[in-house]
Order: C-alpha cells, then sequence, then structure tokens
C-alpha cells in the first residue's frame, strides 16, 4: 500500500488544498492529510475544527479515486509525523518559484533525517496558484468574498468565526 502524507496548516481549507488533494490520491493508495501544529502560531480554527473541515472537504474527493482518506494532527517534524503514519511519500504543492526553491532545501533536510520518506512536488492547477490560507483569511475578516478561494462549507465556517471574533 502506498501512504502519502500531505501536511500543511490547513487554516483554512482551500480550494488548492482540494486541488492538491484530488492529485495525490490519483497516485496513492492511503492520503493522510497532516495538520501542523506549532505554538508560536495562534491560528483562527482549532485542531478539531480543520480536521472537521477536512473530513468534510477532502474525504470524499480522495475516496472518489479510491484512495482511503485519514487527517491527523501533528507538533512535531514532517518526517516522524510520516512515520508514524507508514507514509513513504511527502506531497508538497508548488505554486511558484520560489516556492519550488524553499521546498527544495526541505526535502533535502527531510531526506537527510528520513531516507525512506520521498518528496513529491505537485505543482498547483493554474486556477488556483494565488490562492493562500493566509490571503483567505484576511480577505474574510475584512468582509470580503472568499467563495471563489474555499469551498462551501469553509465560507460558512469562516463567516461564523469572524462574527464570533467581532462581537468579542
Amino acid at each position: 500500500m502506498r501512504t502519502g502524507l500531505f501536511p500543511g496548516s490547513f487554516d483554512p481549507v482551500t480550494n488548492g488544498h482540494l486541488d492538491l488533494v484530488r492529485q495525490s490520491a490519483r497516485l496513492l493508495d492511503r492520503l493522510v492529510v497532516a495538520i501542523g501544529t506549532h505554538p508560536g502560531k495562534t491560528a483562527l480554527f482549532t485542531v478539531q475544527e480543520r480536521l472537521d473541515m477536512l473530513q468534510e472537504t477532502c474525504a470524499p474527493l480522495a475516496r472518489a479515486s479510491g484512495c482511503d482518506f485519514v487527517g491527523v494532527s501533528f507538533a512535531d517534524l514532517v518526517v516522524s509525523a510520516a512515520q508514524r503514519e507508514s507514509a513513504t511519500v511527502l506531497i508538497r504543492g508548488l505554486r511558484s518559484a520560489s516556492d519550488f526553491d524553499y521546498e527544495m532545501e526541505m526535502a533535502g533536510m527531510n531526506a537527510a533525517m528520513a531516507p525512506g520518506v520521498q518528496t513529491i512536488f505537485l505543482p498547483a492547477s493554474p486556477a488556483v496558484r494565488p490562492i493562500t490560507a493566509t490571503l483567505v483569511r484576511q480577505i474574510a475578516s475584512m468582509g470580503g468574498d472568499v467563495s471563489p478561494f474555499v469551498p462551501a462549507p469553509v465560507v460558512a465556517r469562516l463567516k461564523q468565526k469572524i462574527a464570533a471574533s467581532i462581537r468579542k
């Protein structure tokens, strides 16, 4: 069974993430989407909310391609998470040349720490290349329409989250 780990913050899940899940699911038997947490970063959504969004939006796409789907979180090294999940592939998306430069450095370090885990770069489809979770959060926080950038269930969750933060 070929298992891949697709790590990220997924805060929130974007159409770019869905694009990579679709691509990955065609290559793998099992896809583990792993939410990385960092104590120094404050996320908009809790880990559980992000796991729920992944299950709602990404799991059906993976399963439609005959790929098993698992959502997990981790707070240590990506390669450690990959090894725990028996993943032999790390999935990394590329939107630009600057992404490539950064990801090549990470792939080299990951390969040194875990030689049995191969990094695969997948290019983002042209329609989703400009989408980042950071920009989605900024647009949503300023009252903008994020529906072209995230799945419908995420639009609703963003509206609720932003409205709740305004009431505080």
